[in-house]
């Protein structure tokens, strides 16, 4: 590793650092996973900035410190199965990768589920599972994860996001009409769910419904 590479990787843990992320395993994962190597190219000299990016599909990326607040919030455990909607460029699937035993990925768009399949494969994880696949529809199937993270704006009671849960199983998404909030909702050993508010949604827009093929 070069020692400017090294520099700012450094200087990118710290920024989360400064922005509340004091999870270790969180933290190490951020380090080793390069957001510039998720990005589009053209974006690799401002990866390392907390801000938004748009990655094609008119869809953007969250800022790294959104997604770490929203990964912070699952406290993911090694042995669980998670599910993330909204897989987008495969950067905050990677971050999840580091931490969870088993990580299923649905993104709407073909395109973006195809290059983010590339990028999971070159940067050598195994226990990464991605779908072109409509979250909203994807509790057909009958699995069920310890954990649900989606990229998106939900409105309630979003019962077919729900119904991808475990027992006990914890759901971070954005809730609301404005979706200003990210919450995280647990469901009880009887079906009660439990919200905690995590923080702001930025960066976030609303979870759209539905598979597209092409662009």
């Amino acid at each position: 590793m070069r020692a400017s590479e090294a520099e700012e990787r450094a200087q990118f843990t710290l920024a989360m650092r400064a922005r509340g992320v004091d999870d270790l395993t969180l933290l190490r994962a951020l380090e080793r996973v390069q957001r510039a190597l998720f990005m589009p190219q053209r974006f690799a000299d401002i990866s390392g900035r907390d801000i938004a990016l748009p990655i094609g599909c008119g869809q953007t990326s969250p800022p790294p410190s959104t997604l770490a607040a929203m990964i912070a919030a699952l406290r993911i455990a090694p042995s669980e199965r998670v599910c993330e909607i909204g897989t987008g460029t495969g950067y905050c699937t990677a971050l999840l990768a580091q931490m969870a035993k088993q990580v299923t990925s649905l993104e709407r768009f073909q395109t973006l589920a195809l290059e983010a399949k590339a990028r999971i494969s070159a940067f050598g994880l195994s226990n990464v599972e991605i779908l072109c696949a409509d979250g909203f529809d994807f509790h057909q199937t009958g699995r069920r994860f310890d954990k649900v993270i989606a990229h998106g704006i939900i409105e309630p009671p979003a019962r077919e996001i729900l119904s991808l849960l475990a027992p006990e199983g914890a759901l971070v998404a954005a809730f609301g009409a404005k979706g200003e909030r990210i919450v995280r909702l647990t469901l009880g050993a009887e079906g009660p769910v439990h919200v905690t508010e995590v923080g702001p949604a930025r960066g976030l827009r609303p979870l759209e419904r539905g598979v597209s093929r092409g662009l």
